[in-house]
């Protein structure tokens, strides 16, 4: 299988066959944590006058994520785990809208497939991938804001194809660069209210989950599904 790595907007509309859209800190780990705590369905958007236009359509379905890292008004939740850990979701349709995630998501429109990417369940998103056996694997890092690379989103991806590839992963000496580099700003006191320190280790629980997310085609709106592997 050929394998490559994109970075960005442009990369997500580069993106072909089997698209990874990863968003490590913290989109795609949050969904996760959302998804354990019971969720049923996550509508990802691009837009948030979408996201607040399906909450006045169904009043029932809860608003998570962000714009700036902090929670736009009248959102349920920011984009968080630390915050919702405890929450119970049972049965609830999350639409999650962020800066750069669920942009990638949107974006990537010449894919044949696209899941999520995130540390908290790469293990299984390498099964997924080698159960599938695709003939293409896009790995797309979002990086922040999507305006620059974040290197938690380039490790992630170098983490997936040296799995697929059979190559060796030093995970800890990741985690320490992060701690110092790009993952610092979780420990900034300034941004604890939307953006606390306690999301850097749930982010990089490694394999926590043994399931993928999963981009489905939806009458109205695609979303996110849960499939184990």
């Amino acid at each position: 299988m050929d394998i490559e790595i994109l970075q960005l907007l442009e990369g997500a509309r580069k993106a072909r066959g089997l698209t990874v859209i990863i968003d490590v800190f913290r989109a795609f780990s949050t969904a996760c944590y959302v998804f354990f705590n019971g969720a049923e369905k996550i509508i990802p958007v691009g837009d948030i006058n979408l996201a607040y236009r399906l909450k006045g359509e169904h009043p029932d379905y809860l608003l998570m994520g962000e714009r700036q890292e902090r929670k736009p008004d009248g959102f349920d939740f920011g984009n968080s785990p630390l915050h919702l850990i405890n929450t119970d979701l049972s049965g609830k349709t999350i639409v999650h809208t962020t800066s750069s995630g669920t942009q990638g998501i949107t974006n990537a429109v010449n894919a044949d497939e696209i899941i999520t990417g995130s540390f908290v369940n790469a293990g299984a998103i390498v099964r997924y991938i080698k159960k599938t056996k695709p003939g293409h694997v896009s790995l797309v890092c979002m990086g922040y804001n999507c305006q620059y690379p974040a290197d938690e989103d380039t490790f992630l991806a170098q983490y997936i194809k040296n799995e697929l590839d059979g190559n060796a992963n030093d995970f800890p000496a990741m985690v320490r660069k992060l701690r110092s580099g790009s993952g610092a700003r979780l420990f900034d006191a300034k941004n604890q209210e939307w953006s606390p320190a306690g999301d850097f280790d749930l982010c990089l629980a490694l394999n926590r989950f043994n399931f993928i997310l999963k981009v489905e085609k939806g009458r109205e709106q695609n979303y996110l599904c849960k499939i184990e592997v």
